[in-house]
């Protein structure tokens, strides 16, 4: 697993992390935490094969956050329980010797939410997308901007680079 220097450092030379809001804050003593950039509620099914060639990954719409006073910068999400679909600010260039794995900060568990990741394969680029699903009955806030995953990295032999249809993500 890359520690905070390591990972400062490709980011400084290789640009592994773009698009953060503030590094100092983000870079933790074994990865960097990740923004909420969009939300999206599901509205329609989804559709999974063994060869992809009948997928259908649902796009959903996207939740518009609320501000809270006229004044605020940023806005609110004001989330019943339920899964939504996650982007996030920052874009992620893994080289084919990293890979990486999503984490739900403690945080976000604290108050009745989990966060599910799958595999951030060597050689992907582009915006991360997650799923977040509420589970207080109350429901949760997350604001813009907020730090909502701990991406953790670590290195692999060199390896074919990703190839799928998330490459890219803007």
């Amino acid at each position: 697993m890359l520690n905070k220097k390591e990972i400062q450092q490709l980011i400084q030379e290789k640009n592994l992390v773009k698009d953060y809001i503030n590094l100092d804050k983000q870079l933790a003593p074994n990865g960097i935490d990740l923004t909420v950039g969009q939300v999206f509620k599901f509205t329609q099914a989804g559709s999974l094969d063994f060869s992809n060639s009948q997928r259908i990954v649902p796009q959903g719409e996207e939740i518009i956050p609320k501000k809270r006073q006229e004044s605020d910068k940023y806005g609110w999400w004001e989330l019943e329980r339920g899964a939504y679909k996650i982007r996030t600010n920052e874009t992620v260039s893994l080289p084919n010797n990293l890979a990486a794995l999503g984490f739900s900060r403690t945080s976000v568990l604290r108050m009745g939410a989990l966060t599910q990741n799958g595999v951030w394969d060597a050689g992907f680029s582009g915006k991360g997308e997650f799923i977040l699903t509420v589970e207080n009955p109350q429901g949760i806030n997350i604001k813009q901007n907020a730090r909502i995953i701990q991406l953790i990295f670590y290195r692999v032999e060199e390896t074919e680079k990703y190839n799928g249809i998330y490459n890219n993500l803007k």
